[in-house]
């Protein structure tokens, strides 16, 4: 059986740093930054995106819609 990887891209100008993603998230890829968008928010990101498997969690919780899940068969 095929395994799946997954990935995830932010739209970092657009997130407003809820952090319900992080809070979905099973496998704790997604971590708050540092930095801060142009309208002053902390955003999302993969900080650890080598243990994304793809179950879309975040982008199904985020209400804003700005996390898009790719995933990759291995």
């Amino acid at each position: 059986m095929a395994k799946i990887k997954g990935n995830i891209v932010v739209d970092i100008e657009r997130c407003k740093g809820c952090e319900l993603c992080m809070a979905e998230c099973p496998t704790g890829t997604i971590a708050m930054s540092k930095e801060v968008n142009h309208k002053g928010y902390s955003y999302a990101y993969a900080a650890r995106p080598d243990l994304c498997i793809g179950c879309a969690n975040c982008a199904i919780v985020c209400p804003d819609g700005v996390i898009t899940v790719y995933k990759i068969k291995i």
